[in-house]
């Protein structure tokens, strides 16, 4: 897998960070294109949906304590801490939540696919899933991601 080496060590840190956790988490958005091969241009940060139920197993260890119910007019999630001890900046978050057409929605994500990178085992969700989620991100540089699935 062809990654810039930022990315490569970056995602290489999330597996360890997430090596804790008991519940399922995935990578999304650039950092998942990009996991599946396909072409996002420059991946700025590596976003990571887990369960909340790890929290204290994956967030204690980096010393972090996440900010609760976080967000903006479009995104908020009930857990949200950014780590910048990588190469990326880490976005960590749980109980993610979209509004939609004025509605808030859960994100809950159904398929979990693993990626092995240098050793390494992360989890994205399928292309046909992180598709549709990035066009109900609707963001017309989520659109752009969607088409390159």
């Amino acid at each position: 897998m062809d990654l810039a080496p930022p990315l490569r060590a970056a995602l290489i840190e999330v597996a360890a960070i997430m090596a804790p956790a008991r519940h399922d988490w995935w990578v999304i958005a650039s950092a998942a294109l990009a996991l599946h091969g396909a072409d996002p241009g420059p991946v700025r940060d590596i976003d990571v949906l887990f369960d909340p139920r790890d929290a204290g197993a994956v967030l204690g260890p980096l010393g972090l304590a996440p900010l609760r119910g976080s967000g903006d007019e479009r995104f908020r999630s009930d857990l949200f801490v950014t780590w910048t001890g990588a190469a990326l900046p880490i976005e960590l978050f749980a109980g993610f939540s979209l509004c939609e057409r004025g509605k808030w929605s859960s994100v809950a994500l159904q398929t979990r696919q693993p990626v092995e990178l240098d050793g390494h085992r992360l989890w994205v969700p399928s292309r046909e899933e992180l598709r549709a989620l990035l066009l109900r991100f609707g963001r017309e540089k989520d659109l752009r991601r969607a088409a390159l699935l």
